[in-house]
This record gives C-alpha cells, structure tokens and sequence, in this order.
C-alpha cells in the first residue's frame, strides 16, 4: 500500500495543542474536576490549580493576577472588555474609537452601543493607523473608550500602540488592545489599559480567553456582578483548559526570542518568493509585523480554488475574512487597505513546538505554490492576461 504524503499545517491560527499542554490536560481531567468554591479537599485543590495557573500567565503579562479574568474564548474577551469599559462611563457618551482593521467582534460591538456613530479610524495601505485621525477621533465628543489591535492576524501588521495610548490618555480615554493573535509570538505589548488574549495564539487550548484589566482602569460589567473571575465573567473557567494553557505559555516564552527569529525569517523567504509570482500581491508591513503571519492576493483566481488545490497537495492555508462565520467572507481587512479581497491566501506559521519541521514545511510550500498558480490560471484560461 502506498505510503500517504504528510499533512503541512500553515493555519495554524487555531492549531494543535503544544505536546505538554496535552499532557497536562490530561492529568488535569484527575486532578482539576472539582469546583474551586468548594471547601473540601479536592475543591481546595482545584482553587490552588486555578490560581497557579493564574501567576504563570498574569507574570508573563506583567499584570497582577487579580487583574486577569479567564473567558471562554479571545472574541469574548474583546467583547466583555469593550462592553465594560463602555458601561463604566455610560453617563458621558457611546462612542468607542477603532480602526477600520480591528477584529469583528470589536467592530459589531461598537457599533452596536452606538449605532450610525463616527466612521472609523483609516488606515494606509499597509495596515497601520493614521495617527492624526485617531487624534481627532479619540477628542471627539462623546467618546468614552478606544480600542486598537497589537497586530492584525491577517496581514502581520503592528500598530502604534505607545503613541496610540499616549494619545487616548491625553483625552481621559481608555485603551482596550486586542493581542488575540500575538501573544507567545511576539513581546506582549505594554501600553494599554484593558488587554485581551487567547490562549490559541500560543498553542494552548481552544476555551481559553485572556481578558487584563488594569487596577486604575474604570471597568464595570454590566447586569448582576458574577461571581467568578473578579465579576468580569459569567462562565466559569474550565480548569483542566486553564491549566493547559498555562503550561503552553510556559513552553512557548521559555523559546519565544528564538521561535520569533526563525519564524520572521521563514516569512522573509516566503514574501520573496511569492512576490516574484506575476500578479501577486503580498500585502502587509514587510518589517513591522507579526513574525509568523503573510496574506498575499493573487490577481485572476478566487480563494476558494487556492486553497482547494493546495488542500489536495497537502498544504493546509486560510483564505477569507480572519473573523466572520464564514471563513471565505471577503476580508474587511484586505478592503480598508485597498487590496483584492477574493483571491488570497494566508499563511500563520505554528509554533517549533507543534511543528518540528516547520522549516521543510515552508521549503515545500515555496515549491509547490508557483505551480499550484501556474496550474488554476491556465485551468480558468487567465494565463498571461
């Protein structure tokens, strides 16, 4: 029987677990089922659990560990932290100041407290803010909170959060940033007062948000307080998932300089060879950027044929919108920075950990993509139009 080829993963934006964090969760199926309110032995051991696994990763985000709540997931982690700053200072106003690049759950949100409201922040044709508007905007009236992403999860590309939260602050605004796809790639960002993640981002579980709020910060959830995570959430934690993800942070920073550097290098590869295709775009900051993210647009072709093909090779890619029900939705981002929204491909390496031959992975990519364009274009008959 023929030997089949091995499966490449490049969308590793929702990935496999790191191969420790599996093994604790696991063990913690045994050791972390009982409720932590409970007084009893084994309660009191689920307590202790949940709250080690609290100061691993609140010490990673240099907060405190009061200051960090675990939520279902990174989407709702943005959206609680958006809805509880705005609910704080719901007597002054609705409006909420964004990019026109930030993750949808922020877009819906703010538009929901504030429907027909100010139009969002632009961006250039990279990605990145315009930093005299978000000025303007974050003054404006009725303006009671902001939120910008550390680095978008489609195109790569880093914002300017230290100016951007000096700006926020000069207006009394508070700053909700989304680092749902950077933590565990990159350095965790500094400057921001309510701070989302997902555990996901550093191959930890699926089930695992991350939501910081800063002790200073005015925060206030709206409806009955809940009980659990400091009154930030009304789910409580899944402790075995916790426990996961702690371990996987603890894996993933103990290499992150070094797993970052290779990454970015393999990235560099990948936007020169892509680049020199004929009729393809690779969008997004070449330097300032997330390490291990590329999205590039390919003129004639849809993505639904690219990663089809691609899919018949081996190669597992993404294409669409990063954050809609749809996964082939047209981007919004790929539209705000004027560039073709319906052939693209994107590629978020996984970590060294989960993919120990991520470099031979890339290589193999490098050969097979030129082809795979070669082959769809003169499919479709759009061969050297």
């Amino acid at each position: 029987m023929a030997q089949h080829s091995p499966r490449i993963l490049l969308d590793a934006a929702s990935g496999p677990l790191h191969p420790r964090a599996r093994e604790t969760l696991s063990a913690a199926l045994d050791a972390g089922w009982a409720d932590p309110r409970r007084l009893y032995a084994e309660g009191r051991l689920a307590r202790r659990l949940l709250d080690q696994a609290r100061e691993v990763i609140s010490a990673g985000l240099r907060v405190r560990p009061e200051e960090l709540s675990f939520l279902p997931s990174g989407t709702a982690a943005l959206r609680e932290g958006l809805l509880g700053m705005t609910h704080a200072a719901r007597r002054r106003g609705a409006t909420v100041v964004r990019s026109a690049v930030e993750h949808s759950a922020v877009l819906q949100t703010a538009a929901a407290l504030e429907p027909g409201g100010p139009a969002l922040v632009p961006v250039d044709s990279v990605g990145r803010i315009d930093l005299a508007a978000w000025r303007s905007a974050v003054l404006g009236e009725g303006v009671v909170a902001a939120a910008l992403q550390h680095a978008n999860a489609e195109i790569g590309t880093t914002q300017p959060l230290a100016l951007a939260h000096a700006e926020s602050r000069a207006g009394a605004i508070p700053l909700l940033v989304d680092a749902t796809a950077s933590l565990g790639r990159t350095a965790p960002p500094a400057d921001w007062d309510v701070l989302a993640g997902d555990a996901r981002s550093f191959a930890g579980p699926a089930g695992v948000g991350l939501l910081a709020v800063r002790t200073a910060t005015r925060w206030s959830r709206p409806g009955l307080l809940p009980e659990d995570e400091y009154a930030r959430s009304a789910v409580e934690p899944v402790i075995p998932l916790v426990l996961a993800a702690a371990e996987a942070w603890q894996q993933v920073a103990a290499d992150r300089d070094r797993d970052e550097a290779r990454a970015r290098a393999l990235v560099d590869r990948l936007r020169q060879v892509l680049a020199a295709i004929p009729d393809v775009e690779v969008v997004g900051d070449p330097v300032d950027r997330l390490p291990h993210v590329l999205t590039c647009s390919v003129l004639y072709l849809d993505g639904e044929s690219l990663v089809g093909e691609l899919d018949r090779r081996g190669f597992a890619v993404a294409s669409g919108s990063m954050c809609t029900a749809s996964s082939l939705e047209p981007s919004h981002v790929l539209a705000a920075i004027g560039a073709l929204t319906h052939g693209n491909i994107r590629i978020t390496l996984p970590l060294t950990g989960v993919a120990p031959h991520r470099e031979q992975d890339v290589e193999a990519f490098t050969t097979a993509f030129p082809s795979v364009v070669r082959e769809l274009r003169s499919r479709y008959g759009v061969e050297g139009l």
